[in-house]
């Protein structure tokens, strides 16, 4: 597949961003391409929620384009979500807000690990729970594009495990592409396909075997190398990749409560 038959699906050029006289971005150029799993990595203050608010149209650039592909759906999972004390919502009436096939939310819901937590108020689910919620949330809106702010916060090991390998499914099973903010690293390497590393500009980009080699990656990161793993799952074309059809769909199960 050429670059001309894979349009973006969003394009930034430029973009500059500035708050309080401090440049927080500059001339950034970021691209999402249909079905590939991206990942932004950075140190703490690099922009990186603030790239994420541009491109999804939350905050405005101070310079610079941003351009989607005509009737984008896009999805967001917040870093954070704290539901008001004063609002009685159940699990289940603020899935009801996303107007979907009853078929497609019973399969999202199975898949995600829910299904028990219904009945549940959003006040009374622990972090983990929260977010498997926001994420099958975002999910039924059959997004082009899924967003994730690190999404795996409160989550046992077992939990983050799984919806890592979810995460991985979707390209294929739901046809979207994935933007992933992330500090692990072993995602980075492994369960991604391409990597942008930001330092309120981009550093470097390229895919997980590369990006490891660079300087201005060493020098944020340090010198230790994770192993990266081939998955086979896509074909490459440019700098981005589509996935073929042979990933596992894994459930995710209910975390471990305390």
């Amino acid at each position: 597949m050429s670059m001309s038959d894979c349009a973006p699906l969003v394009q930034l050029n430029q973009i500059n961003v500035s708050f309080s006289g401090r440049q927080v971005l500059k001339n950034v150029d970021l691209h999402i391409y249909p079905h590939e799993i991206v990942t932004l990595v950075g140190p703490n203050g690099a922009g990186k929620s603030t790239l994420i608010k541009v491109l999804l149209g939350i905050s405005k650039a101070d310079q610079g384009q941003v351009t989607y592909q005509r009737n984008l759906k896009m999805a967001y999972v917040p870093q954070k979500f704290h539901p008001s004390e004063s609002l009685p919502m159940r699990v289940k009436d603020l899935l009801a807000l996303e107007k979907c096939d009853n078929t497609y939310k019973a399969q999202i819901i199975q898949d995600t690990g829910i299904a028990n937590l219904q009945s549940t108020a959003l006040q009374q689910l622990s972090g983990g729970e929260r977010q498997r919620v926001l994420l099958a949330r975002a999910l039924l809106r059959k997004p082009q594009l899924l967003v994730l702010d690190e999404p795996m916060q409160g989550l046992d090991i077992q939990s983050e495990e799984e919806l890592y390998a979810y995460v991985r499914t979707l390209p294929t099973t739901l046809g979207c592409a994935v933007l992933m903010v992330s500090h692990d690293l072993q995602w980075v390497m492994q369960g991604t396909q391409r990597v942008i590393c930001l330092n309120h500009h981009i550093c470097c980009t390229g895919t997980p075997e590369n990006i490891q080699k660079h300087p201005e990656y060493v020098a944020i990161f340090g010198q230790q190398r994770v192993p990266y793993q081939h998955h086979h799952d896509h074909c490459a074309h440019g700098d981005h990749a589509e996935p073929c059809q042979h990933i596992p769909h894994p459930h995710i199960h209910p975390e471990a409560e305390p």
